[in-house]
């Protein structure tokens, strides 16, 4: 496998499942909603895009459920303990480090303030309990997506950067074929199989980082 120049590369990490050890975003559907499953079965059969899949689980969350009883329920899902060291790394050999999540943002940027790191998420306005989509790429073939993990890769590439992603679920799809270096597990990793669509396994984030560096 060639060998990458980590001062020229960008590294673009999921979230859910990826950098936290299991999908916030269901932990909080499954203690604070009713109905939301059926929405998740079309998303991931492809009859829905993650931005409508994301509105109207939303809508599933029982009305009386507070802002405080959300971020603190999210915070119980613990980080990946690979993520440290893996973005000490990375920086230390002058790459670019972004994550990219199509979840509800407000956890994302709860759970990763101390790492400084740029994140590009959806956003929640708890006072109007709208979702707002920052990132969306109404240029974007597919237009699906609440947060287009496509746009910023294909930036990076414009600069003359190498692309790692790094993921595992049914958002990162569109993503994965644009990466010079994929790391993919559980889903992400049946799918490119399905595809053969070429990637490095890994369980955690040491995994990649022992690959990676």
């Amino acid at each position: 496998m060639e060998t990458l120049d980590l001062a020229r590369t960008s590294v673009f990490l999921d979230f859910d499942g990826t950098i936290s050890t299991s999908d916030v975003g269901v932990h909080l559907l499954e203690r604070f909603a009713d109905g939301w499953l059926d929405y998740d079965d079309a998303f991931a059969a492809g009859l829905i895009g993650s931005r409508e899949c994301m509105a109207e689980q939303w809508k599933c969350i029982r009305p009386r459920t507070t802002e405080p009883e959300l971020r603190a329920s999210a915070a119980e899902v613990e980080l990946d303990a690979g993520l440290a060291p893996l973005v000490a790394g990375l920086r230390s050999a002058g790459a670019e480090i972004t994550v990219v999540s199509d979840g509800y943002g407000f956890y994302v940027r709860d759970a990763l303030a101390s790492f400084a790191l740029d994140v590009l998420t959806n956003e929640v306005d708890f006072a109007t309990g709208t979702i707002t989509h920052p990132y969306f790429d109404s240029d974007c073939p597919c237009g699906l997506c609440g947060t287009c993990k496509r746009a910023p890769i294909l930036e990076a590439k414009q600069r003359g950067r190498s692309i790692v992603f790094v993921g595992d679920g049914v958002s990162d799809r569109r993503a994965a074929p644009l990466a010079d270096r994929l790391y993919a597990k559980d889903r992400l990793a049946e799918w490119c199989d399905a595809e053969q669509l070429p990637y490095i396994a890994f369980a955690t984030l040491a995994d990649v980082a022992d690959h990676l560096l």
